[in-house]
């Protein structure tokens, strides 16, 4: 990183004019020397910031905000940028705080923790399992900042647990004024609130207080059966028999696969009773099954009626064919692996959460239409979803996941955020539809759009609202309704506008998503981001440019 005026010739004259004004204070201003292109993980978006920031430490992260605000650009934060849409891409200035990633302080006894807000789950992971502790829950990555994890609402799988943020016990922002402010259930609480799932529309969060637990080791098992049996086990047994459970479903097969884990007791550990063991390579962890796969896949863009040969095949490979409890795989690992996921490829996600109770009717509705059932087929239901199926092929498997959030957070406990999208009265069932883009190209003949066009209807259907990090096609006046988060999305609003009111932390997406386009260009916030314009890029996915709604003063 530079701060020097000849370091930063890429950055535009004006820019540089007000850098080196300010560069008396001593504190650097912690720009790429180089231009930089921020890519998405599945590489569905790109894009060019016109200034790329990592700062290491406070004093930067203020210097940064205030000369953002005097040169009037907007400001994007990115951790590992594992969100498929554009919501991390800008034009204007991007800060990555990997360098801003240490921490502070662990209590091994109360489990308190103080990190500094670039921290990724890894680290964090690797930290607190020195000191003998771990997250409560994770979901199926690590590569997120702690901050982005809190900001998207991410998510594990347990009807003991709801959002990763459950576990936040307050937090410190750096606001678009420059001031770091603290936050918690008992100060300042709706800004608490709103940066617990903030979408980068709140400001900087800077530090994080975390509530951990004792480490943990999962002894976990899977098994692949019918998903007829799924359904009869759904109220009775099949989220309660463990602490940990997650499904996978296969339409095609209308086969299922149960993931199921509990803790294992800390003196069998100790004892030597249990011993952590890794499962066998898996087909897909294999060199060659992901090799396999790929291929399969990128095969299936030219001839798409193979698609459910590849997932029997595939997916036999990797379960097995049969079913029951011949397929099973076990092993014990600590929690920090045990709960991982290979992503696999690029892909679009599109994740709803609905009533848990809803998850029976929301798979067999879907299964019928993709099968394009007609009454007296076995398995039909009448799905009432306004699209034809007809020459679609979807990939799979449809991951079905669970979460409380009634457990450990509620408005009344001044811990539940404005924009959580799970019920405020019981579980969530979150269904993810991924379309992978082997070799990042896009399925062909529209597939994911016609796929994710039928399957918000359904989830809209059956009162869900779509996780926010993911793909979804929503706006800004159906999110206020009184169905969805009516007063809960005011609340949001009035606490963004009052920290933020010229638009430092708002661009395309938040407009999209959150703010609604204005009457007319003239009531655009002072600092905003607009466009984006979209431009098919040559690795596949699209490159994006805005540009900003003033000019340097």
């Amino acid at each position: 990183m530079a701060s020097s005026n000849e370091d930063l010739s890429h950055i535009p004259l004006e820019i540089r004019s007000v850098i080196t004004t300010e560069s008396s204070d001593g504190i650097p201003f912690p720009a790429s020397p180089v231009p930089h292109t921020h890519r998405t993980w599945a590489r569905t978006f790109s894009s060019h910031p016109e200034v790329y920031l990592q700062p290491s430490t406070l004093p930067q992260i203020t210097k940064i905000t205030n000369l953002a605000r005097r040169c009037r650009r907007r400001l994007v934060v990115v951790g590992s940028g594992h969100s498929p849409s554009n919501l991390t891409c800008t034009s204007s200035w991007m800060v990555n705080l990997d360098k801003y990633s240490r921490v502070l302080s662990i209590d091994p006894t109360t489990g308190i923790c103080v990190l500094q807000s670039g921290i990724r789950l890894w680290q964090l992971s690797e930290a607190l399992n020195k000191e003998g502790l771990a997250l409560p829950s994770m979901g199926s990555i690590n590569e997120q900042s702690i901050a982005g994890a809190i900001s998207t609402g991410t998510h594990g799988s347990s009807l003991q647990h709801g959002l990763i943020s459950e576990g936040v016990e307050s937090l410190k922002i750096v606001l678009a004024n420059g001031e770091e402010v603290f936050c918690s259930p008992t100060e300042r609480q709706d800004l608490f609130r709103a940066a617990l799932l903030s979408l980068g529309a709140i400001g900087i969060v800077t530090e994080v207080t975390f509530r951990a637990v004792k480490a943990f080791s999962l002894a976990w098992e899977q098994s692949i059966d019918s998903d007829s049996k799924l359904f009869a086990e759904w109220e009775s047994k099949l989220w309660k028999q463990s602490e940990f459970v997650r499904v996978w479903w296969f339409p095609y097969m209308r086969r299922a696969v149960v993931w199921k884990a509990d803790k294992v007791d800390e003196n069998d550990l100790d004892t030597g009773v249990v011993r952590n063991y890794d499962p066998p390579t898996s087909f897909q962890d294999s060199k060659f099954g992901y090799f396999v796969y790929h291929n399969l896949l990128a095969l299936a863009r030219w001839f798409p009626r193979i698609t459910p040969w590849v997932e029997w095949f595939v997916f036999g490979l990797q379960y097995g064919f049969g079913n029951g409890e011949a397929t099973t795989t076990r092993a014990v690992q600590p929690s920090y692996k045990a709960f991982l996921l290979n992503c696999l490829y690029s892909q679009f996600v599109n994740e709803w959460a609905i009533p848990l109770a809803k998850g029976p009717e929301a798979l067999q509705r879907l299964a019928a239409w993709l099968h394009r059932l007609q009454p007296g087929d076995e398995g039909y239901v009448e799905h009432k979803i306004p699209f034809s199926a007809e020459g679609l092929w979807v990939h799979s498997p449809v991951e079905v996941r669970v979460s409380d959030t009634t457990v450990h957070t509620s408005a009344e406990r001044g811990n539940r955020p404005w924009l959580d999208i799970t019920p405020e009265d019981g579980p969530a069932l979150y269904l993810n539809a991924t379309m992978y883009r082997p070799y990042h190209k896009d399925p062909s003949n529209n597939a994911t759009e016609r796929y994710y066009e039928a399957f918000e209807w359904l989830m809209r259907d059956l009162g869900g609202k779509p996780h926010w990090a993911k793909t979804f096609a929503v706006t800004p006046e159906e999110f206020a309704s009184k169905q969805w988060y009516g007063e809960n999305f005011h609340q949001f609003r009035k606490v963004r506008d009052e920290v933020d009111a010229q638009g430092m932390f708002v661009g395309p997406w938040q407009r999209k998503f959150l703010l609604g386009e204005p009457a007319e260009e003239k009531d655009r916030l002072a600092l905003e981001e607009v466009g984006f314009e979209q431009k098919p890029a040559k690795e596949g996915g699209f490159v994006v440019t805005g540009h900003q709604n003033a000019v340097v003063a």
